[in-house]
């Protein structure tokens, strides 16, 4: 595990604009509330189904899926959140020294600001899929017009999450090609 140098000092200002990073930290333990209450809705919402299942005895299998994909929404949001609180963490405030831990994410390893947004971009993708997934199921009680914007939306996350990874791919790019050449 490596530890901080912590001999190097630094003039006044330079101190204090480092420091400031050290704000961020209310906003990260804000984020483990709210992943709380993530918890909070995806136990209710299996104790929904259960009682559903208990008491009716059958539903049919659309609202079993809609349940299901709500719960699966509600994992993937609280995966986006870890990945914020601890990614943004160890990469904007402070090193966590994970290194050698047995639970440490594999990649944490290698996070560093563009490699959080492309996960940041993948994962909503990924949650934006589900509900236009559950849209899809849903569709008969929805307007085309609900339909159509939720369908648009989803592109734009798309596009959006491959414009973010090709401008990342254009910026890496003469890196790596300093690095081939050294």
């Amino acid at each position: 595990m490596n530890e901080p140098n912590t001999s190097t000092r630094l003039r006044p200002i330079p101190a204090l604009i480092f420091a400031s990073r050290w704000l961020q930290l209310p906003l990260y333990l804000g984020l483990i509330v709210a992943q709380c209450v993530y918890v909070f809705q995806f136990w209710q919402e299996l104790v929904h189904l259960l009682d559903i299942v208990w008491k009716v005895g059958r539903i049919n299998e659309t609202e079993i899926m809609l349940v299901v994909l709500g719960l699966i929404d509600v994992v993937m949001i609280a995966n986006l959140l870890i990945m914020v609180i601890v990614g943004g963490y160890e990469t904007f405030v402070s090193r966590l020294y994970l290194e050698g831990h047995p639970d440490q994410p594999e990649w944490l390893s290698h996070v560093n600001a563009s490699v959080l947004k492309v996960k940041l971009a993948t994962a909503i993708i990924g949650i934006s899929s589900i509900h236009l997934l559950k849209t899809f199921i849903n569709a008969e009680h929805l307007s085309q017009h609900v339909i159509m914007w939720q369908v648009l939306i989803h592109l734009t996350f798309l596009v959006s999450a491959l414009a973010i990874s090709a401008t990342d791919r254009l910026i890496l790019q003469p890196e790596k090609l300093k690095a081939r050449h050294d």
